[in-house]
């Protein structure tokens, strides 16, 4: 492992379950919550965007009708009965890979 190579993976370590601002060696970057590390990549839970959040949603069958806190269970009482409504909530985060050669520089971001 190079010396940049095990400073970046030393940086990551320190700070695991941070929210943090990766910058990538093309330009571009990402804000995530570093949830996990090996030697080779460093694991992200990126926030997923509102308008995002209600595609993917979607996308997985669920309707506005099964969400927690939603209309009660269906099949249990009909609509506006019951506990109040089991189901899914959606997704907030998405999982993202990033090799760890990819990673330019690294920064702390606050939580608000």
């Amino acid at each position: 492992m190079s010396h940049s190579h095990q400073h970046i993976y030393d940086v990551c370590k320190d700070h695991m379950h941070a929210y943090v601002l990766i910058e990538l060696v093309d330009g571009s970057s990402v804000d995530g919550i570093i949830t996990g590390l090996d030697h080779e990549s460093v694991y992200l839970a990126v926030p997923i965007e509102a308008h995002e959040q209600h595609h993917s949603h979607m996308q997985q069958g669920h309707s506005q009708h099964h969400r927690q806190f939603g209309y009660g269970y269906p099949g249990y009482g009909g609509p506006g009965y019951g506990y109040g409504g089991y189901g899914y909530p959606p997704n907030r985060f998405r999982r993202l890979i990033l090799p760890l050669t990819a990673l330019a520089a690294l920064s702390i971001l606050p939580w608000y």
